[in-house]
């Protein structure tokens, strides 16, 4: 409930416990000034009790609303009982005088509060039937005209208060109605928050499940490395020394020593790049945007190729398993365009969009068929299936566009996962 309506709830529970007062207060002053209207002593006794009798009945409720504690307004038995005393008195108060109408009239303020259901229309008509008789000249009708007038006046109120009494309930319809929406909406928020935390911590289980696969896909890719880079070289260094040592002069010896150190230095690279893929050591000190600028200036460096980085978006502090995914699928993409593309330009660009992060890299190179690629080798070729699952395993997906003669985009989009506290 707002303020506004706080207020509006306040001023008619003010109405409800001060008005019958001041209506019985009118009645009884007006009835003063016009007394000869009653002309016996008795009329005035009478009077004169009953008002004290009213006093005394408002008094009593107002002390039950209050030990009622915010359910005075809903329909109850001491409600209906309160009514219907309160009716006897002000058409008793209205037979001795008609100005007591007033006091009569605050039936029609509190009926649907006190009275349920259908029964509150018989309570409106009750109090229908004091007020058109004091207004046709006072109870009981002493002439024809009088009881014509009266019989008018009681259809016109209670015509009246009919359509007053249906726009009410209208009106409660729709009061019941936006509460049951409003509280269905809350249901609902409070729905949507339980399953965002629900999915948030899925969501970090699914890391550290990924973590734990990558743990295991890392050691089964190294030692396929191992096994086809550093062992392959390893093999040929042996076989290269063991014709130095059979060569029957020193020119062969040379030769083969040449060959020999050229698979050392290669073995000895690719030791060092299975050693780089396996632990990100750029991410120790930095945070994602700030290790691909350096990686993408070494390499730029290192290949003679222009390289640019690009950072759009607020950048924000990543989960570290997604800062190590995007970094190893850069570190991938511009190694295959070192060793394939034969580009003169690369761009990486780093996007922080909403919930998501968006990892580019475009080159200027040859380009290739992706769809032949793969149906040529059964993968995606050039380390595509390796940057794909690497996406894929935080939720996320790896795209290729590319074409021989007009170069090769990847772009690499993943959930925005912030860092832990």
């Amino acid at each position: 409930m707002t303020a506004a309506d706080t207020q509006i709830e306040r001023r008619w529970e003010q109405v409800h416990t001060w008005g019958p007062y001041g209506l019985l207060g009118i009645g009884a002053l007006l009835a003063a000034v016009s007394s000869e209207l009653m002309s016996a002593p008795g009329e005035w006794y009478a009077a004169g009790g009953l008002v004290l009798a009213a006093i005394v009945l408002q008094l009593w409720w107002n002390g039950t609303r209050s030990r009622r504690a915010g359910h005075g307004r809903i329909p109850s038995r001491a409600g209906t009982a309160y009514y219907v005393v309160r009716w006897v008195i002000a058409f008793a108060l209205a037979w001795i005088n008609p100005f007591f109408a007033f006091y009569a009239a605050t039936g029609y303020m509190d009926a649907d509060e006190l009275i349920p259901g259908m029964w509150r229309r018989l309570g409106l008509f009750a109090s229908a039937i004091t007020v058109a008789g004091s207004q046709s000249g006072g109870l009981p009708p002493k002439s024809v005209a009088q009881w014509i007038g009266f019989a008018g006046l009681l259809v016109a109120n209670s015509a009246l208060q009919t359509v007053v009494a249906h726009l009410t309930e209208q009106e409660e319809q729709r009061s019941h109605q936006r509460a049951e929406t409003i509280s269905e909406l809350e249901r609902t928020n409070t729905a949507l928050q339980q399953a965002h935390d629900e999915n948030a911590a899925l969501h970090a289980q699914l890391l550290v499940q990924a973590r734990e696969a990558g743990v295991a896909d890392e050691r089964r890719r190294l030692a396929a490395e191992i096994h086809d880079t550093i062992a392959q070289g390893l093999t040929g260094i042996i076989a290269q020394l063991q014709v130095v040592a059979n060569a029957p002069d020193l020119d062969i010896a040379r030769t083969h020593l040449d060959r020999a150190a050229g698979l050392a230095r290669h073995s000895l690279g690719e030791a060092r790049r299975s050693v780089q893929n396996l632990a990100p050591v750029a991410l120790e000190n930095d945070g994602l945007p700030e290790a691909l600028k350096n990686t993408v200036a070494e390499w730029g460096e290192r290949t003679g190729v222009r390289a640019e980085f690009t950072v759009t978006g607020p950048a924000e502090q990543l989960h570290d398993e997604v800062s190590a995914t995007l970094l190893r699928i850069a570190q991938e993409a511009l190694s295959n365009t070192a060793r394939h593309a034969r580009a003169t330009r690369a761009g990486v660009t780093l996007t922080f969009l909403g919930d998501e992060v968006i990892l580019d890299i475009r080159d200027d190179g040859g380009g290739f068929d992706p769809l032949a690629v793969r149906e040529r080798t059964g993968t995606g070729g050039f380390g595509l299936d390796g940057m794909r699952v690497r996406a894929e395993r935080i939720a996320g997906h790896l795209t290729v566009e590319s074409e021989p003669g007009h170069g090769t985009a990847l772009s690499a989009r993943v959930p925005l996962v912030r860092h832990d506290p």
